[in-house]
């Protein structure tokens, strides 16, 4: 299967979710690539450290510098692409290729706005494909304080859109994740009983139900 993770704003925490959905599906034996399209790199450089750290599993990031579609087509296992605005030709021929898009979404009108634009390029970009990909969004970097209604909003927004599948699974805003990230590591990696871990691993196994791990 072929996901990929954007949004049109930056700072949406599509590298971190990238990153740590690749070392889950290699911790479980699944057989995962990465592709980082976005200019930024965000998700090589966190490989980078993982590997100078000699963590394992090894996580395998690819950077193509022209078509990503002749890479992608070689792998039959899991694909996970990180794409980026900055690039829209490359985030197209992603999303063309795509089985599903994963739209991580932080909490606020301005990205509620971003993310229906978001939605269109994605359609616009599979409007002749037979078999349509999944469109996934989900609240990421919500916050933690029960009494702002930002989150709540942003997910009663989601809903409103037609044609995707809405996950009500929220990623807060966590500091585990910023220092687990720089570390080259996954948030569970850190520890599995974490408030940060226990939501990432109800994300994950939404998304890849058949997945053991």
């Amino acid at each position: 299967m072929i996901t990929v993770v954007g949004n049109l704003k930056g700072g949406c925490g599509k590298s971190t979710i990238s990153f740590n959905l690749a070392v889950w599906l290699a911790t479980a034996g699944i057989d995962v690539v990465t592709f980082d399209l976005d200019p930024q790199a965000t998700l090589s450089d966190v490989a980078e450290v993982r590997a100078e750290e000699e963590i394992l599993p090894e996580i395998k990031v690819f950077r193509p510098e022209s078509n990503p579609t002749k890479m992608m087509k070689n792998h039959d296992g899991e694909m996970i692409i990180d794409v980026g605005a900055a690039n829209l030709w490359a985030m197209r021929q992603a999303i063309a290729m795509a089985d599903r898009v994963l739209v991580p979404i932080p909490p606020s009108q301005a990205d509620v706005w971003s993310t229906a634009r978001f939605k269109d390029i994605v359609e616009e970009t599979v409007a002749t494909k037979e078999k349509q990909p999944e469109i996934v969004m989900f609240v990421n970097r919500a916050d933690t304080h029960p009494g702002v209604r930002e989150s709540a909003e942003t997910l009663e927004a989601l809903h409103t859109l037609k044609g995707v599948r809405v996950l009500d699974t929220r990623i807060h805003q966590r500091t585990a994740y910023r220092r687990s990230f720089s570390e080259g590591r996954a948030v569970f990696e850190q520890s599995k009983t974490s408030k940060a871990s226990i939501e990432f691993l109800e994300l994950a196994k939404q998304l890849y139900p058949d997945v053991n791990f």
